[in-house]
């Protein structure tokens, strides 16, 4: 338990565990260790693991900046499987057979989701339409337009082909949504699909080696938290805070 005068200041890298929000790992931290000040810079789904980059005290100053930088992605796209939510959090309502498909032909369609793109968000989102989150129009099965959003895919690579699963590596801008990818890519092929598995390994300059779950930052005493802390000061332009 942090003493009741210490005030923690920095960035925090966390690992983040499959099955809670980023507004769970940010909860508990705070809980934790009476943080007055925490937030997170870009957020994960549920089901996703990895990278959480947290803002403790004065660098929640810096979260704009933080939330803009590029970020970086392994997961899986099961095709053959399409979802409402466009990932594995919701139930399969269309299926169709997977074309006899090798590696060249999966790098070759890859090679049209990179670059400058406009990209439309998914209805699962918490994007809000006159006020309203989309996700909650979704769950009263509405579905409204959305405008489509301008990203950029720096990446877009096969990890390995094992039909109907395809591993990818994936680099994109803010604002990007993985699933979205999976479920478009899957309509390319002709079959549909959805993505099953996603980690973020890396947002800017930061990497998933540097972080530490989420149960193993809530097992440290104070003392130790604090050097896990990154000056915000070094990591941030002085523009930003």
């Amino acid at each position: 338990m942090a003493l009741d005068n210490k005030e923690f200041e920095g960035i925090l890298l966390v690992d983040k565990p499959q099955g809670i929000t980023s507004h769970d790992v940010v909860a508990r931290l705070r809980r934790k260790f009476r943080m007055k000040r925490i937030g997170h810079a870009g957020t994960l789904d549920p089901m996703a693991t990895g990278l959480l980059v947290v803002l403790v005290g004065k660098a929640t100053k810096a979260s704009q900046f933080l939330i803009s930088l590029d970020k970086r992605y392994e997961g899986t796209i099961r095709l053959g499987q399409t979802t409402h939510t466009q990932d594995a959090e919701s139930d399969i309502v269309v299926e169709a057979p997977v074309p006899d498909i090798g590696e060249e032909e999966i790098r070759r369609q890859m090679t049209a989701f990179t670059g400058d793109q406009y990209q439309t968000p998914p209805m699962h989102s918490a994007i809000k339409v006159n006020g309203v989150p989309l996700y909650k129009m979704a769950r009263k099965g509405k579905e409204v337009v959305r405008e489509p959003r301008f990203v950029r895919v720096s990446e877009f690579e096969l990890l390995r082909l094992a039909l109907p699963d395809v591993d990818f590596r994936v680099a994109a801008s803010k604002g990007f949504y993985v699933r979205t990818l999976a479920h478009d890519f899957g309509n390319r092929i002709g079959c549909g699909g959805h993505l099953c598995r996603l980690r973020r390994t890396g947002a800017g300059k930061f990497g998933l080696g540097d972080a530490l779950p989420l149960e193993e930052i809530e097992a440290l005493p104070p003392s130790e938290l604090d050097g896990r802390l990154l000056p915000v000061t070094q990591t941030v332009p002085s523009h930003a805070l």
